[in-house]
């Protein structure tokens, strides 16, 4: 194979690589978000359930 190929070749597999990550990362934070969000509504709920409770 000549040079240009396979420069070629190892340029296209980072690219590829660094897309993988990316993906893999952006999947983790909207996961992480919804597990808080989730979380938040607990909480709220709780406070709600404490109010309630002290009238």
């Amino acid at each position: 194979m000549s040079s240009k190929i396979i420069a070629y070749q190892e340029v296209f597999m980072k690219r590829r690589i660094v897309l993988a990550v990316s993906v893999a990362l952006c999947l983790s934070f909207l996961a992480g978000c919804n597990t808080l969000q989730g979380m938040g509504k607990d909480i709220e709920k709780g406070g709600e359930a404490i109010q309630k409770a002290a009238e």
